[in-house]
């Protein structure tokens, strides 16, 4: 009788040792990790490969905003359906164990449909459609993250006693690249780096930005994918390391309206096989190849359809102002820090896009699928730069259009762009810009202390 043979388990599970539980979490639309603890056998059961894998996991994560408000317009999820279990399929690639955690194992997970297709709200499941498509043109995405952010010396219980006004800063002052200040909070900067390292997000650089408190973080190059779940892990990780020292790390694009805001850069190059970078040609003046520059205008020429996702909140418009480093119109330049694309060529190594417009609170699943699509829309077309590279400060911008300022006209342009549906689909399309919708009725509705200065004593 011949012998079954099975394959032999994947090295994340063998290197479960003597577990008895394991921490999992997926992505919300907001680019929010949501998880839970599994007991083992559960975690075993759910690892196992389709169609016997995965877990439930209550749609709602897909269906309510940060704060857990049911959308009242969304189809695909909502009360109308009961808010049932999606399929939650766990990706043993993403396999680590959490070192501030007593070394908990953790995996991310994706939501599928119960045949097995990928679900068409997921944003990890978003980002993998792009790079499927990248694939089937023979291409390899590689990314690298940078975000800046604002620490403070708050915890959730003093931060809700302040009804969020008011949160004491870190450090005082504008110190960019700051050893003082990096060494008078070297147990912070420290803990990052090695923790970080540790937890499989590996940091290129840490330092101080200019603002008080603010430091930048670039997260080591990688394929896209990769680099999107370092990116999201890297959010709640560094929240998470935070906590142990008093102190609570924001990631709102412009927390203060008389200081910088805070970018989410997003570096990209291509490969065929990840080892010869496409975007480099010796031979060109530039040294830019054409696939370089076919990428670069498709992003200059069609980003704007995917505003939302580059600038997914009401507070991501206040980062928009000129003259404080956030670019505000779809300009390239040559190594210019002002322009919204930063043509970094040089170095067969080196040369690279720095796409410059999301802030540091992009969904990165969603912000990386965004700028790529937008890139690859102009390979796939043949798109030529019909623009030459700003010099110093927009020169030579003047004739181009201004971002629009506001969340519900970057979402309207998203939902009747062909563009984004055609690299997105249709559901997607429709659910993301509901849910940006019902960020802004959110926003109409409040009453601000801006409001309560303003007019409460003199009308």
């Amino acid at each position: 009788m011949a012998s079954t043979k099975h394959p032999p388990p994947h090295p994340a599970l063998a290197a479960l040792g003597d577990a008895h539980k394991v921490k999992v979490a997926v992505s919300d639309i907001d680019g929010v990790l949501r998880g839970k603890y599994l007991h083992i056998d559960k975690f075993l059961g759910a690892a196992q490969p389709y169609p016997a894998g995965g877990f439930g996991f209550c749609d709602v994560v897909l269906g309510w905003d940060m704060v857990d408000s049911c959308y009242d317009n969304a189809t695909v999820t909502g009360w109308q359906h009961g808010f049932p279990d999606a399929l939650a399929r766990l990706d043993l690639d993403t396999a680590r164990h959490v070192p501030w955690d007593n070394g908990v194992p953790f995996f991310l997970g994706e939501f599928v449909l119960a045949d097995g297709t990928p679900h068409p709200l997921c944003p990890r499941q978003t980002l993998k459609k792009v790079l499927k498509r990248a694939e089937k043109m023979g291409l390899q995405v590689l990314t690298g993250m940078e975000f800046e952010w604002f620490n403070f010396l708050e915890t959730p219980h003093s931060w809700a006693e302040k009804k969020g006004v008011g949160a004491t800063q870190l450090t005082p002052g504008m110190f960019g690249y700051s050893l003082l200040r990096m060494h008078q909070n070297r147990d912070f900067f420290n803990a990052i780096m090695d923790d970080m390292r540790a937890f499989g997000v590996p940091i290129e650089g840490l330092h101080t930005e200019t603002g008080p408190g603010v430091f930048e973080v670039a997260i080591c190059f990688s394929e896209a994918l990769a680099q999107a779940d370092r990116a999201v892990l890297f959010k709640t990780g560094v929240k998470e390391i935070g906590a142990r020292f008093g102190i609570m790390p924001s990631f709102m694009a412009k927390p203060n309206a008389q200081l910088p805001g805070c970018s989410g850069h997003i570096h990209q190059s291509l490969s065929d096989n990840g080892k010869n970078n496409l975007f480099f040609d010796a031979q060109a003046p530039r040294k830019m190849s054409k696939l370089f520059e076919s990428y670069l205008a498709g992003q200059v020429a069609c980003l704007m359809d995917f505003g939302p996702m580059i600038w997914p909140t009401i507070n991501s418009y206040k980062r928009l102002v000129d003259g404080c480093w956030a670019p505000v119109k779809p300009t390239w330049g040559m190594d210019n820090r002002t322009a919204s694309f930063r043509v970094i060529a040089g170095s067969p190594k080196a040369t690279r896009l720095e796409t410059r417009c999301p802030g540091a609170d992009v969904n990165p699943y969603l912000a990386m699928a965004a700028v790529i699509a937008a890139g690859l829309d102009g390979v796939e077309k043949g798109l030529q730069l019909t623009t030459p590279p700003i010099t110093g400060t927009n020169g030579g911008a003047e004739h181009i259009a201004r971002a629009p300022r506001t969340l519900i006209e970057t979402t309207r342009a998203f939902q009747q762009s062909a563009i984004a549906r055609d690299w997105l689909g249709d559901t997607f399309v429709d659910h993301f810009a509901a849910t940006r919708e019902w960020e802004w009725r959110q926003w109409l509705d409040a009453v601000t202390d801006w409001e309560l200065k303003r007019y409460f004593e003199i009308i």
